[in-house]
């Protein structure tokens, strides 16, 4: 089983708000759509880019350098040019406390 690891509180990532955590030197794109947490590989498939310098599109995440955008729930890419899913994580809320599950699950 996965770990579950504090990364954040609710009030350090407002609805409609994209932030940068790392557990154990993994980067993990946190992202708040309307109060419901998704928690993703913060780095693009295609080019090494950082996700959560992205927009939120729903619950998608548009990757800033070349527009790809990844399902939140899944990881899969939904527009060209990435054609590779990047990792989710699940979330879960206690108290005013974000956690990830890392690890294996």
């Amino acid at each position: 089983m996965g770990r579950w690891v504090k990364v954040a509180t609710v009030a350090q990532v407002p609805p409609g708000t994209v932030r940068r955590v790392e557990v154990d030197g993994e980067p993990i794109a946190l992202c708040n759509v309307g109060g419901t947490f998704y928690a993703i590989y913060d780095i693009c498939s295609h080019a090494e880019a950082s996700l959560s310098e992205g927009e939120l599109v729903d619950t998608a995440i548009e990757c800033p350098l070349h527009g790809s955008q990844f399902d939140l729930r899944t990881g899969r890419p939904l527009s060209l040019p990435a054609t590779q899913p990047v990792p989710v994580y699940r979330v879960r809320v206690e108290g005013g406390d974000v956690l990830v599950e890392v690890g294996d699950p």
